[in-house]
C-alpha cells in the first residue's frame, strides 16, 4: 500500500509529458477552418517543427494588431484559408489584399 501511495505522489510531481498540437496538415481544409472557427484562437502545426496561432477575426488580436488572411497546408489543399494570423504592421505597411 505504501508504496502505491509513494507512486502517485511521483506521478504527481512528474513534468506533465509533451502534448501534441492539432495539425492542419492532418486535416482536411474544412475541418482545420472549423476548428479555427470553433474555438476562435487556436495553435496549429503547419507541418514538421512549425507551427502557428490562427485566430477567427481581428477581435483575438492585440489591439495594436490587425487580422491577416492565413493559408496553410492541409491534407486536401496545399493553400487552404484556414483563418487569419495577427500581425503588427510596419510604418510601410498598408492594408491591402492580403488582409
Amino acid at each position: 500500500m505504501m508504496i502505491r501511495i509513494a507512486a502517485a505522489a511521483l506521478m504527481v510531481a512528474a513534468p506533465a509529458a509533451a502534448q501534441t498540437r492539432p495539425s492542419s496538415t492532418t486535416m482536411t481544409c474544412r475541418q482545420a477552418a472549423g476548428l479555427v472557427q470553433a474555438r476562435g484562437a487556436v495553435v496549429l502545426g503547419t507541418g514538421g517543427q512549425t507551427y502557428d496561432r490562427f485566430v477567427r477575426d481581428r477581435s483575438f488580436c492585440e489591439i495594436t494588431e490587425i487580422a491577416r488572411r492565413a493559408f496553410r497546408p492541409t491534407r486536401d489543399n496545399p493553400v487552404c484559408l484556414i483563418g487569419y494570423t495577427c500581425y503588427e504592421p510596419g510604418i510601410g505597411d498598408w492594408p491591402g489584399e492580403g488582409y
